[in-house]
């Protein structure tokens, strides 16, 4: 079987950490085949935090999506894949996925994965939380999501943000057999 790992970007900041993981996993992971789709806030998003364009973006990715294309391959179950990671991945996205609200192709193939049972890692990220975050990301996860919010860690002793942003980004791989903890920056 291919393997194929569907990769969702919505408009919540850390658009560094999207643009790290394609890079990853085009460099590293040649036999990943990468499906991408972008929310129109991610492609915003994108270009305020990183200076890139939704185009530049693309081209790190074996398959693009748009996300209005709700009858795409990925918003299928018999379309096979590892599964899926969003990131960033905003609390209006995190709130569509617990409620089935597929209204665009980056829902629909949460959804499928969840429905699959294949593992949906969502990079959740908000400061502070309220409590309907905390209620939806405790629902994402008991239905089945890996809630892995992008906390920076210190005890690899980074130097740099892009250290931080290379550790985040090996924890999302390591989700998915792609990193192991030694490949970390620092360990």
């Amino acid at each position: 079987m291919v393997k194929r790992l569907i990769v969702g970007v919505t408009g919540a900041s850390g658009a560094p950490l999207a643009v790290e993981l394609l890079k990853q996993l085009h460099e590293n992971h040649p036999e990943v085949e990468t499906h991408l789709v972008v929310t129109r806030s991610g492609e915003l998003t994108l270009t305020q935090e990183t200076g890139m364009t939704l185009a530049e973006l693309q081209k790190l990715a074996s398959v693009i999506y748009d996300n209005d294309s709700i009858g795409a391959a990925i918003a299928s179950g018999s379309f096979r894949t590892m599964g899926m990671v969003v990131v960033p991945c905003s609390m209006k996205t995190v709130a569509g996925i617990v409620t089935g609200y597929s209204d665009n192709l980056l829902l629909r193939a949460a959804d499928v994965c969840l429905k699959e049972r294949r593992k949906l890692v969502l990079a959740a990220r908000e400061s502070p939380l309220s409590t309907v975050h905390l209620r939806n990301l405790y629902e994402a996860s008991k239905l089945g999501a890996v809630v892995l919010p992008p906390m920076p860690a210190y005890y690899n002793h980074p130097k740099t943000i892009e250290d931080v942003t290379r550790q985040t980004v090996l924890r999302l791989l390591a989700q998915f057999d792609l990193a192991e903890p030694g490949e970390w920056p620092g360990l």
